[in-house]
Order: structure tokens, then C-alpha cells, then sequence
């Protein structure tokens, strides 16, 4: 009973990982990376943008450069709320990592290691403790490390560059595919060797070398999770994240192993080990290739490929959650498992969280919204098939309502909405009809825009606001669609050659109004001025985002 718990709480653990990602990504909006070191944008809504918003929209003509000396605040760095998320992140990747093949048995091996050697209680407490801050200062310099190595421009790039993102669709497809047992990531025995062999010296060089053997014969187990945290709260953590997940990772650790040093007799409580650390990996490995399909629907979106179609994306989800589910209860076996004589209502349990996710999915294939995982699947413009609607897929209506609009072809806006694609077409159109422009930052990989679009604008009255009183222009600051020759430029505030349809409403977003964050929201007039200041990002209380559109309604009455 206590394995099949142990196996509840580490499913339920691993399934809150996303959640807190998606927290660390509402408290800071998604930002682009491929932006120079000198200049410096502002977070959404803070004090610094809406003061740069008020000299931007007062001094800002269309060919200026936006000067970094006029606003303060570093994007990329990170708000407290927000490196609080990821160092929660890493320490719940810390409690998961406890539960594995590779860390589980040392741990009674260990805390013998500090009781046997120690003249006193006390002295084996005292080596314990160095033990465990040994662990975090390796865990967080490896953290450090990578930072340095990569930077946090490198790291936030993950969330727009293509092919980047395959690449790292690859690394997570080898770590789960490695968690199910076809192989191990191991270093070189060589190296685990020599720093076995120096754990043996007394002293304080000894413990550390300990807990250096530790993270090193551990690897082919938490290297996995390690990358896969690192990859994931690197997006939105700033140029600290990995520094702070790698220290909640290693905290995990090194309190587990201290606490039973303190107290070795809770020892006896602990179940044996046995094949159930096995099935834990293999949960995580399928968890994990689930995950890993985000990005490559990510490049998939943004290059326009169509290999990831949504229903193709939630059928790979099905398959999964259904296997996953036979797994738990005997149904599947792998080369490492033990034998299950029985189901325990335990195991029931979980197996029957697995399959409610695969029905609750199946809908989605003739195209329910799923808002649940909203942020997580490509957008309904993708999908193929809607049952009950009439006339073709929703891509072939969208294109046909905006047959004639640029970029229509290959760009789309849920909902229906009647929108625009291309900013100067969508102000020529607004002075026509004398509304006022919505501009909706957005981009194909921005989890928190998707997540807006299903949960906000979903919302019937925010819906009537955006088709009835407002132009939507959405332009996606992410997409790879090469411009025309003749519509390229050199971006001084971007220092790159603007060559595809994402810079180009990149450059203007950065240009105008001093930000490269998506998603963003600003209300503009006819005569391009901002109708309400600062503009806003990430919102899902809806009677405040409602509150917005009013104000911009309202000062767009005030001008006509």
C-alpha cells in the first residue's frame, strides 16, 4: 500500500508541474528573446511601461528608435512571484526525483554512512547537514553554469525559434523513451569512478565528494527530469531560472537525506525497494512524451508545416493516457517491471485518472474546445474536422471569410472573429468604418495566448465586444513566413534584418510601444494613439478585462 501511494503522489506531483509552469507564465507574459543586450523593454502593466507608454505614444514617430535609457526595468529578469514559481517548480522535480531507481535505495545507505562513521549523534547531524548543503551548492552550480553557458536570451528562445524547439521536441523524446527502459544516460564510468574513489577521504572533502558521487551515479535517472525542468521554467524564469530550479531541485534532495540523518528511525517506514520504482519512471517517461509534443507543435505552428494538426495532437494524448492507464494496472509490461499478482484500489485509482483524461480528450477530435488543456493543444484553426459546422474545415471558412485580407491564407483568430492580420491594412479598414483597433499581440507559441483565447475570450460578452465594436488585427510576432524582397528592412531597435512576417510585427511592437511581449493587448484610435494607457497582457478576470474594452470604447466616443 505505501509503494501504490508513493506512486499516487509522485503521478499527482509530476502532473502539478505544468500547473506551476503555467503560473510562473501568467505572472510574467512570454518574451522573445533575439533582442540586443542594450536595449531594454518593460514588463507588462508595470510602472516602468506605463510610464514608457506615455512618452512612447507622445514622441514615438513610425521611423524612430525606442531609446533604452527611458525605461528601467530589465524584461528577462524576472519578477520574485515569478522565480518563486520556479524555484517551486524545481523543488517538486526534487520530491519526484527522491521516489526513482537511482536515488531511493542510497538513501538508507547514506544516512548508515553518517550514524556508523560519527563518533556522536550530534557529529553525524553535523556531517549530514554538509552533506546536504554539499548537494545544493553542486545542484546550483550546475544551475549557474548553465546560465553563463547559455544566457537567458538563449533560453527564453525556446519559446519562438522553430527549430530549436524540434530539437528540444528531440532531447525530451530520448529522456522519456530512456525513463520507459529501451536505455540509460549515464556518464563515463571513468568519470563516476574517480569521484567515488575520493569520497572515501575523511573530512569535508569527503562528504563533498560524496554528494558529488551522489548527482553523478544518480544521472541516468534525474539527468531526465533535470532537463526537462531546465527547458521548461527556462522560458519564463528569466536569466536566474535555472539558478533557482536547480536550488529548489537540490533542496528537495538534500532535506530528504538531512531529515533521516536527524531521524534515522523513520527508515522503518519507508517501503522496500522493488519494481514499483520502476513504474514510477515509467509514468514520468510517458508523462514526459506527452509534454515533449508541445514543442514541436510549437515549430509545427510556426513554420506552417501541418504535420501536428490538433486532432493529430490529441489523438497521440489519447493513445498515451490510454496506455499509461493499462500500465498502472498490469496491463502493459515492460523489460524492467516486476510481475503485479493483483490491482490494489490505489493503482484503480490512478488508472482511473488516466482514462477520464483520455475521454475527457475524445470530444476534442470532432472539435470541443478541451479549455482545460486549451493552452497546451494546437488552436482550433488547425483542426480538420468540426462536427456540426457546415461547409469544410474551420481552416477552409476562415480562410474563405478573409479571402481577400493579407495573410489570411495562413493566419487565424478563434472564434470567428472577423479580423485582420496585417496592421496597416487593419487601420485603413478601422478609419473606414470608424471603430477603434484591437491589436492583439500574439504569437504560436504563447501558451498564456491561447490560454486568453479559450477562457476570456470565449466569454460571450467579451466576444461581443471584440466583433461588434472593435478591429482585430492579431499579429503573430513568432511566425517564419519569409517577407517579400521588397518588404524587408534592417531593425535598429531589433539589430536584425527583418525578413519574415513575426519580425516585421515584432520590430512594431517593439518600435511603438517599447515591449516584445505576447500576449498584449492595445486599444488604439484611428488616429493611432492609445485609447487607454498602459495597454494590458496576460487578464483572465474577465469583468476587469471587460473593464478595458469599455474604457477604450469610452475614450473613442470622447474623440469622435
Amino acid at each position: 500500500m505505501k509503494k501504490v501511494l508513493l506512486l499516487l503522489i509522485t503521478t499527482i506531483m509530476f502532473f502539478a508541474l505544468p500547473v506551476v509552469k503555467s503560473y510562473a507564465a501568467k505572472l510574467q507574459d512570454t518574451t522573445s528573446a533575439s533582442v540586443p543586450d542594450d536595449v531594454v523593454f518593460t514588463e507588462v502593466g508595470s510602472a516602468a511601461d506605463s510610464a514608457a507608454n506615455g512618452i512612447v505614444k507622445d514622441t514615438v514617430k513610425k521611423d524612430d528608435v525606442v531609446s533604452a535609457k527611458k525605461v528601467e526595468t530589465v524584461a528577462g529578469q524576472g519578477g520574485s512571484d515569478s522565480l518563486f514559481s520556479v524555484f517551486a517548480a524545481g523543488f517538486i522535480a526534487g520530491l519526484i526525483a527522491f521516489l526513482l531507481p537511482c536515488i531511493f535505495p542510497m538513501v538508507p545507505l547514506t544516512v548508515s554512512y553518517f550514524t556508523k562513521r560519527a563518533e556522536t549523534k550530534g557529529k553525524g547531524i553535523q556531517g549530514a547537514v554538509i552533506y546536504g548543503v554539499s548537494i545544493i551548492v553542486i545542484y546550483v552550480l550546475l544551475g549557474l553554469l548553465i546560465t553563463i553557458i547559455f544566457g537567458a536570451s538563449a533560453l527564453n528562445e525556446l519559446a519562438t525559434d522553430g527549430f530549436f524547439n524540434v530539437f528540444i521536441f528531440l532531447v525530451l523524446l530520448i529522456f522519456g523513451i530512456s525513463f520507459l527502459g529501451a536505455f540509460e544516460i549515464t556518464l563515463p564510468s571513468s568519470f563516476v569512478n574517480k569521484m567515488d574513489s575520493k569520497s572515501d577521504s575523511k573530512g569535508l572533502t569527503g562528504i563533498f565528494f560524496m554528494a558529488a558521487t551522489l548527482a553523478v551515479v544518480s544521472f541516468s535517472c534525474t539527468g531526465p527530469l533535470i532537463g526537462t525542468l531546465l527547458v521548461t521554467v527556462g522560458q519564463s524564469g528569466g536569466f536566474l531560472a535555472p539558478v533557482m530550479g536547480m536550488f529548489g531541485f537540490s533542496l528537495a534532495l538534500a532535506l530528504i537525506f538531512v531529515v533521516f540523518a536527524i531521524f534515522p528511525s523513520w527508515l522503518t517506514g519507508l517501503p522496500k525497494s522493488g519494481g514499483w520504482l520502476n513504474s514510477v519512471k515509467v509514468v514520468l517517461g510517458l508523462i514526459e512524451i506527452a509534454l515533449a509534443l508541445k514543442f514541436l507543435s510549437t515549430a509545427d505552428l510556426a513554420y506552417h508545416w501541418g504535420i501536428l494538426d490538433r486532432e493529430v495532437f490529441i489523438s497521440i494524448w489519447i493513445v498515451i493516457a490510454f496506455i499509461l492507464g493499462f500500465y498502472i494496472i498490469g496491463k502493459i509490461k515492460f523489460s524492467h517491471d516486476s510481475d503485479l499478482p493483483y490491482v490494489s484500489t490505489a493503482r484503480l485509482f490512478i488508472a482511473g485518472v488516466a482514462f477520464t483524461f483520455a475521454f475527457y480528450l475524445i470530444p476534442g477530435l470532432f472539435g470541443a474546445p478541451l479549455k482545460a488543456v486549451s493552452a497546451l493543444v494546437p488552436p482550433m484553426s488547425t483542426q480538420d474536422f468540426v462536427l456540426g459546422q457546415e461547409g469544410g474545415s474551420a481552416v477552409a471558412q476562415t480562410v474563405a471569410a478573409h479571402s481577400k485580407r493579407k495573410y489570411a491564407d495562413f493566419l487565424h483568430i478563434p472564434h470567428q472573429i472577423d479580423g485582420f492580420f496585417d496592421y496597416e491594412e487593419a487601420l485603413a479598414y478601422a478609419r473606414e468604418v470608424k471603430k477603434p483597433l484591437f491589436l492583439d499581440f500574439t504569437g504560436h507559441g504563447c501558451v498564456n495566448c491561447r490560454e486568453m483565447e479559450a477562457r476570456v475570450w470565449s466569454d460571450p460578452r467579451v466576444l461581443k465586444k471584440l466583433k461588434e465594436d472593435y478591429i482585430v488585427v492579431s499579429l503573430y510576432t513568432d511566425d517564419k513566413t519569409a517577407l517579400p524582397e521588397s518588404e524587408q528592412f534592417d531593425s535598429k531597435v531589433l539589430e536584425t534584418r527583418v525578413n519574415t512576417v513575426g519580425k516585421k510585427f515584432k520590430h512594431l511592437q517593439a518600435e511603438r510601444f517599447n515591449t516584445i511581449s505576447q500576449p498584449y493587448y492595445v486599444l488604439l484610435g484611428t488616429d493611432e494613439k492609445e485609447l487607454v494607457s498602459p495597454p494590458i497582457g496576460v487578464e483572465f478576470n474577465i469583468d476587469a478585462y471587460l473593464q478595458y474594452l469599455d474604457k477604450g470604447l469610452a475614450a473613442f466616443a470622447k474623440k469622435q
